[in-house]
């Protein structure tokens, strides 16, 4: 039993990949529980323990008698596209790239490290199972928004549903959005140093560093190889809180499903993926520079 209950966050990263790579679309059911205890080879206990734990972090919605479905709208920034569409690739397999070569560098920059998180303990995971060789060296550095900087979203659009004004509101807003952040962070941090803890990979290095700066866009690079990049959309919609209150609020989601990708051609410096690489990666060295307070 107790194996069982191990497999249990290993089950919980792989659905939240589903969704957020638009394998399970919003609006639509999930697998019955039954097919998913087959698939991972547990019980419909385990199977109704990922999904509360999916429910609670606003991913699916559950009614009894219609199963479990994925919310039309998604935590912050979450993919929902399914096709990829030419020059456009998801985060997943850009990260499955990453982490199949011996060294892998990552450099972020990102809102809430929310989709980043998942990713990255989902090949944590396949380390730990001998599913990908484990690699010599990780080398992660993220740029976070800081305490200190006020954030334009999430903001409520009224207090029409609340007691409490706007400001109460957007105070309320904004303590969540910083313990997401805090969360995942703590989550991915965890993750991957365990993996050196444990003895799977002999140099892990995992830097966040918050900046003045509110992203308008999220930016992966694995350097010198090739780089994702993607806006934030300003959207109209309902927040639910822990305490299954909902806050309408403008807040923002990843334009569409996927980024946007290039890769650095290596026989032409002048080439689109070439430039875009030499001046994102300079861009995201002089932010890490310049915000470097140790």
């Amino acid at each position: 039993m107790s194996e069982e209950r191990g497999k249990g966050p290993t089950i919980l990263a792989t659905l939240r990949s589903r969704i957020s790579d638009g394998e399970y679309r919003p609006g639509y059911n999930l697998p019955p529980q039954r097919a998913l205890a087959e698939e991972f080879e547990v019980s419909r206990d385990t199977i109704q323990r990922v999904l509360m734990e999916l429910k609670t972090e606003g991913w699916i919605e559950s009614r009894r008698g219609s199963g479990s479905k994925v919310r039309v709208t998604l935590p912050i920034h979450v993919p929902t596209q399914t096709k990829v569409p030419p020059g456009r690739i998801a985060l997943g397999p850009f990260v499955d790239r990453a982490f199949a070569q011996p060294v892998v560098e990552l450099d972020v920059f990102t809102f809430t490290s929310e989709s980043l998180d998942t990713h990255l303990r989902l090949q944590a995971e396949k380390i730990r199972n001998g599913q990908i060789p484990a690699p010599v060296r990780i080398t992660l550095r993220i740029l976070l928004p800081s305490d200190a900087t006020e954030l334009p979203y999430p903001r409520a659009r009224a207090a029409t549903k609340s007691a409490l004004d706007v400001t109460e509101l957007d105070r309320i807003l904004q303590a969540r959005t910083r313990e997401i952040i805090r969360r995942h962070t703590s989550s991915l941090r965890n993750a991957l140093r365990n993996l050196k803890t444990d003895g799977l990979v002999p140099d892990v290095e995992v830097l966040v560093r918050e900046v003045p700066l509110v992203p308008t866009h999220k930016l992966y690079l694995r350097r010198g190889v090739e780089g994702l990049i993607g806006p934030y959309k300003i959207v109209e919609r309902t927040i639910l809180m822990d305490d299954d209150t909902e806050i309408d609020a403008w807040d923002v989601l990843g334009l569409g499903s996927t980024l946007i990708r290039l890769a650095n051609d290596e026989g032409d410096p002048n080439a689109t993926g070439s430039v875009f690489m030499q001046t994102w990666q300079e861009w995201f060295d002089s932010c890490w520079r310049r915000y470097d307070l140790s």
